[in-house]
């Protein structure tokens, strides 16, 4: 789960980590009341989305008066904003971030990662801030600081202040940034954080060291023990199917293909995609309705796959192990009657527990129902059956 800027910097802030003064507004009247509040004499608005490179796509605006602020407030907000992270269909920019812009010296790149290869929290820094760590990685190598935290003290205070002489602060700046590195890393472990980025990490002129940007991502897994980061949740930077899914309770990812998929279990669900895209198709998700699919769950299963328009054809593929084949195909034959399934060809390929009660529900039902006895024969007539609605 990804969180907005202005989220991240109230996490950041309440763990010791210096902000810029800065309010979110919902509209221009309000982005302007925030510059106000804030006072100074320059401003940036930036776009609220769950993607970075928002200054190259210009969704940050530098202001020098009131009315800057409106207009930019006016230019961002109820708009779509692509960029490079984004893709093509963009984000939309419900709300932006007023801060306050004053003068710094220095850039620095801050960012903290769960390494699931090592088991560990991996901490990047280095001297060139505002670029993507990508482009640090290929520009300057060499210049890339990293520390290995170990899981049983953490990060401490001596690897902090290596990390900031290595970065040419000077003693003051040092106190201040290690001040940053550690904050940064409890808010990192204690919210259960799978990545954090501050880019850039700034110094001013009177040796401030203060986070002008960040990012954080969250494991899915603990939010359970992390109320206070899901009410953070922004469900209009997600995938509506995917927030459909959520609520119930379904494991979905929504790709660009055009054969849905309602799969049990995360690994057939990846077989399943494979086996598509080897026959010459494409899936048009991941879709893991989980061990207990019944018949409810299917029919909520085949809502979801279908509201995608660009879906031509919904292969099911279910290996009955804790569940039954015979629920599976009453679900898919009452689905496919609910909701009135028409010009959508149907493949379906049971296999496990009560496999011959299931394939005889099916067809028995007298909907055309396309039958497979494999995944990969389930794959193949799927792919043929979208080709010949084309």
């Amino acid at each position: 789960m990804d969180v907005h800027e202005y989220q991240a910097k109230e996490i950041l802030a309440s763990h010791g980590v210096d902000v810029p003064p800065g309010t979110v507004a919902f509209s221009p009247d309000q982005a302007v009341y925030a510059a106000t509040e804030l006072g100074g004499s320059h401003w940036v608005v930036k776009a609220q989305i769950h993607a970075g490179a928002r200054g190259k796509a210009g969704g940050v605006k530098l202001c020098r008066t009131y009315h800057e602020v409106q207009q930019a407030a006016r230019d961002l907000l109820g708009k779509r904003l692509v960029t490079s992270q984004t893709g093509p269909e963009g984000k939309p920019v419900q709300r932006v971030y007023v801060e306050v812009a004053d003068p710094f010296e220095r850039e620095i790149y801050l960012g903290y990662v769960l390494d699931r290869k090592l088991e560990r929290v991996r901490v990047i820094a280095s001297k060139h801030g505002g670029m993507d760590i990508e482009e640090i990685a290929k520009n300057t190598p060499d210049e890339l600081l990293q520390v290995i935290v170990e899981p049983a003290v953490g990060l401490q205070q001596f690897q902090a202040r290596e990390l900031a002489f290595q970065l040419g602060l000077n003693i003051k700046q040092v106190s201040r940034a290690v001040k940053t590195i550690m904050g940064a890393y409890r808010a990192f472990r204690d919210n259960d954080a799978t990545m954090l980025e501050i880019n850039p990490l700034v110094v001013t002129k009177d040796d401030k060291v203060l986070a002008l940007d960040a990012k954080m991502s969250f494991d899915d897994n603990a939010l359970f023990r992390r109320h206070n980061i899901v009410d953070m949740n922004d469900p209009s930077q997600s995938d509506p199917r995917e927030a459909q899914a959520l609520e119930h309770s379904l494991n979905y990812i929504g790709l660009d293909g055009e054969i849905g998929c309602i799969v049990n279990g995360a690994g057939l669900a990846m077989a399943t995609m494979d086996m598509i895209k080897h026959a010459g198709g494409n899936p048009a998700n991941f879709l893991d309705v989980g061990g207990g699919a019944s018949p409810e769950r299917v029919a909520t299963a085949f809502r979801l796959v279908l509201s995608d328009r660009r879906v031509k054809v919904v292969l099911v593929n279910i290996f009955a192990g804790i569940n039954r084949c015979d629920w599976v195909a009453q679900g898919v034959v009452d689905a496919v009657r609910a909701e009135k399934i028409e010009g959508v060809p149907l493949v379906v390929r049971l296999a496990g527990t009560n496999v011959e009660a299931g394939k005889k529900i099916i067809a028995e039902s007298g909907i055309p129902i396309i039958q497979a006895d494999t995944l990969a024969e389930a794959a193949e007539k799927a792919v043929a059956a979208y080709q010949g609605a084309k």
